[in-house]
């Protein structure tokens, strides 16, 4: 795990402690047809109503909607659709633990198999958030045991988890199945041990003293297609992997610091790859091997090895220009430096038009283009004038509203905005809040943006997830303008250690809508306006 890296709500109780199973491949005439006395002495049956076929159509029907999105759009259709939607759907997807209460979900979604919950906005990975901030699992958990006792999958990200909790989930489920914990906090090897003894009777083969015969191992897996849990790497043991490669699609080297020479005879034979993950110690030549070979590339992302701003980066715009020449099916790339061209970024929005996601992390303040000086605008203009589906973006190094102007003008599927050290008035941000209509995540850290930014998206914050900015240029004043006009979005400001309560200046707005209100568990350093 990387640590750095609507609102109507059903009353409808009905077979609250059905299982899910129940719903799949049933019969409903017995609920459509009402048996009457008749003179032969056999029950007659009544045609169902119209609406109740409907409803019978759409429950088999449903099954087949996997897409939350797809989903979400059903329930909006009419009252008969938003109630069976919510009897058909086995996994629900929660991006704010705060936006909705436990029990008003369990209420609603009465036979769900998997939960997907987020807690922390993401830069809580940064440090950008006080460790005692909240998204606490244990409601949820208490929720999760009494409402679907055939759970069989809990994936969490950024909440904080007791082993209490882990306690809880191991004796609540007895079918149990898949338990993922991403970058959580509070919970110890103990609460594992427990977790896993109970959850999931395993079968230990002990090797003793004798060293495992790698290669024989993975000579044997030739049909193996994803490969990651690499983490000190020892150079003679790379060789052992070289069977598996051929028909590997997922790689991941996040952890491994290998360099060019060690990737270039493993990667050579990823002809099949689509997705890579690997430390920038690979260096620019190590990516221009990797656009040699995987050209059915789908997904890649460099991460740094020193996440400094005054490290020396190996990675630039030379191995991101080899890969957009060479890996021209990417869909989504993350991309951590110290440099960068707008020439190298504006080929990548040609070379590779069907990028969904493009991150740029320049780990650098206000770093313009190394080659020509001047700011990066143009080449962010281009990703998002020539990539006609690109949805998420993060933008970096030197830039002027001029960027954020393109990115309104441009941007009109962008749902998720991530600004560092960019911008140079407000007019920036408010280009962002005007133009960019699926906007649904916005998260800013240092840029000039203030109130009259702020302000400019007063038409939009009900249709976002969250807003997070951090070290702008906001009031408390400006902020409590947004919490008296928007009711029903929760305004949090979050003080540093020391700061004073009364300092008129923000540190840190997290604003999301939720259908509860105002939390109850907000620490001392959280300000709820």
């Amino acid at each position: 795990m990387r640590h750095n890296r609507a609102e109507r709500m059903s009353e409808d109780d009905e077979r609250q402690q059905s299982s899910p199973s129940d719903l799949e491949f049933t019969s409903n005439k017995a609920r459509n047809c009402n048996a009457t006395g008749s003179g032969s002495g056999h029950p007659e049956f009544q045609s169902p109503f119209p609406d109740q076929v409907l409803e019978n159509v759409l429950e088999n029907v449903l099954h087949f909607l996997t897409s939350r999105r797809d989903r979400n759009a059903a329930s909006l259709v009419c009252k008969s659709w938003y109630r069976v939607e919510a009897l058909t759907r086995s996994e629900l997807f929660i991006g704010n633990c705060y936006a909705v209460s436990p029990d008003r979900a369990t209420a609603r979604f009465i036979r769900v198999r998997a939960l997907h919950l987020k807690g922390k906005p993401r830069f809580a990975d940064f440090n950008l958030m006080p460790p005692d901030w909240g998204a606490h699992f244990n409601p949820w958990a208490l929720a999760l045991a009494k409402a679907y006792p055939w759970l069989e999958k809990v994936y969490l990200k950024r909440m904080s988890v007791t082993d209490d909790d882990l306690a809880t989930l191991a004796e609540s489920f007895s079918g149990f199945k898949e338990l993922v914990l991403v970058c959580c906090d509070g919970f110890g090897t103990s609460g594992l041990a427990i977790f896993v003894s109970k959850c999931s009777p395993l079968e230990v083969a002990g090797q003793g003293d004798q060293e495992p015969d790698y290669v024989t191992a993975f000579a044997a897996c030739r049909s193996l297609v994803c490969l990651s849990g690499f983490r000190e790497i020892i150079p003679d043991y790379l060789p052992a992997i070289y069977p598996v490669c051929s028909n590997l699609t997922s790689l991941n080297f996040s952890y491994a610091n290998i360099d060019a020479e060690q990737l270039k005879p493993i990667i050579s034979n990823c002809h099949k790859l689509q997705v890579f993950w690997v430390l920038d110690s690979i260096c620019d030549e190590g990516l221009q091997a990797v656009a040699a070979t995987c050209k059915e590339l789908r997904e890649l992302r460099v991460f740094p090895i020193d996440a400094r701003e005054d490290s020396d980066g190996p990675v630039s715009e030379v191995g991101l220009q080899a890969i957009s020449e060479g890996c021209r099916k990417l869909q989504s790339i993350l991309y951590f430096c110290q440099r960068m061209t707008n020439a190298a970024v504006i080929a990548m929005s040609k070379n590779c038009p069907d990028l969904v996601v493009f991150r740029l992390c320049i780990m650098g303040r206000h770093r313009p283009d190394p080659v020509t000086g001047d700011p990066m605008d143009d080449g962010f203009g281009a990703i998002v004038m020539n990539c006609k589906k690109l949805t998420r973006l993060a933008v970096s190094g030197l830039l002027t509203d001029k960027a954020f102007d393109y990115i309104g003008r441009y941007g009109k599927l962008v749902r998720t905005l991530s600004v560092a050290f960019a911008g140079d008035s407000d007019m920036g941000l408010k280009y962002v809040l005007e133009g960019c209509p699926q906007l649904q995540k916005l998260e800013i850290r240092d840029s000039p943006f203030g109130d009259a930014a702020l302000r400019s998206g007063l038409h939009h914050y009900y249709n976002m997830r969250f807003l997070w900015m951090s070290s702008c240029s906001l009031t408390r004043q400006g902020c409590q303008e947004i919490a008296h006009a928007m009711d029903r979005l929760v305004v949090e400001v979050i003080r540093s250690i020391g700061e004073e309560e009364m300092d008129d200046s923000v540190g840190t707005l997290y604003m999301y809508r939720s259908l509860e209100g105002p939390r109850t568990d907000a620490p001392k350093f959280v300000t709820i306006l």
